[in-house]
């Protein structure tokens, strides 16, 4: 029996839900999700494992214009994407009116390789409307399936897996058939950190906050984990630790809860603030903290 296997990778503007499909077609929540926009910061990888068939699937960062040096960093990990994707999903959602798109567009449309369109939060909109978005992206790409879904609700995901298994060149597994990502789990316990930040903090703040696990230790029934957050500004530290350390203490006690349903395990976490000063436009920071 023949096997395949590809590199699916997911692109599209923020706020669009490619961390929602990708958790939802892995079955594993390894993406965060906020309903802020550059929630993703990284590409992260989520393999997906049939007795026929494997899936890399890449989620990516939204495709914005860079500001500084770590949105610059962000959009490189998109524009890696595009050089070693077998099948790219582009995801659009009902609500996005059609100047939205991104010229990225463009070079999606000069690889020559499979791409699947996804409208997703179909939930949100009529069938009319849903319909007519349809007809827009078939005219703009008139060789690739228009996927309608709603990502939350798991609606039309079959679809959507079929499609992409269709699309699979024939080749062996890349990856162990037992391994879900290529994350570290360090990884996953910054990232669940950095997504209590940003549901817990407005404005620049949680823009301005990268995670640092200074350690990361396993004991038979716990975990010890010590964490830094590093703010951009002396004011955001204290915003960060809030009155008497509460806002710090629900960050954290949200975050160990995520962290023991993720791992399987107690978790001990402490947690402690540094001033990094305007780390997002230091190369030498950015490299320390797995940006290119």
């Amino acid at each position: 029996m023949s096997h395949k296997s590809g590199f699916v990778n997911i692109l599209g503007n923020p706020n669009v839900g490619k961390s929602t499909i990708m958790n939802a077609l892995v079955g594993e929540k390894l993406s965060i999700i906020t309903s802020k926009a550059q929630t993703t910061r990284h590409r992260i990888m989520g393999i997906v494992n049939g007795d026929d068939f494997q899936i890399v699937y890449s989620d990516t960062p939204g495709i914005i214009k860079p500001r500084y040096k770590l949105q610059e960093s962000m959009m490189r990990f998109v524009n890696a994407a595009l050089t070693d994707a077998d099948v790219i999903v582009f995801v659009t959602d009902v609500t996005e009116e059609k100047g939205d798109r991104n010229v990225i567009l463009e070079k999606i449309r000069n690889l020559h390789i499979p791409v699947i369109i996804v409208i997703n939060k179909i939930d949100l909109g009529s069938q009319a409307g849903l319909e007519k978005l349809a007809a827009e992206w078939k005219n703009d790409f008139a060789d690739s399936p228009v996927i309608g879904i709603s990502a939350i609700t798991k609606f039309n995901l079959n679809t959507l897996l079929d499609t992409i298994i269709s699309y699979l060149p024939e080749c062996p597994p890349y990856f162990p058939k037992d391994q879900l990502t290529d994350k570290y789990e360090r990884f996953f316990a910054s990232e669940i950190i950095r997504e209590k930040i940003l549901l817990n903090y407005h404005r620049e703040v949680p823009y301005s906050v990268e995670i640092e696990i200074e350690s990361f230790r396993e004991e038979e029934k716990l975990l010890r984990i010590k964490a830094l957050i590093h703010v951009a500004r002396v004011s955001q530290k204290g915003i960060i630790i809030g009155h008497r350390g509460e806002r710090l203490k629900k960050t954290g006690t949200e975050a160990r809860k995520d962290m023991e349903d993720f791992f399987g395990k107690k978790v001990f976490l402490e947690m402690f603030v540094k001033v990094s000063r305007d780390w997002r436009d230091k190369p030498a920071e950015l490299k320390r903290f797995g940006y290119r």
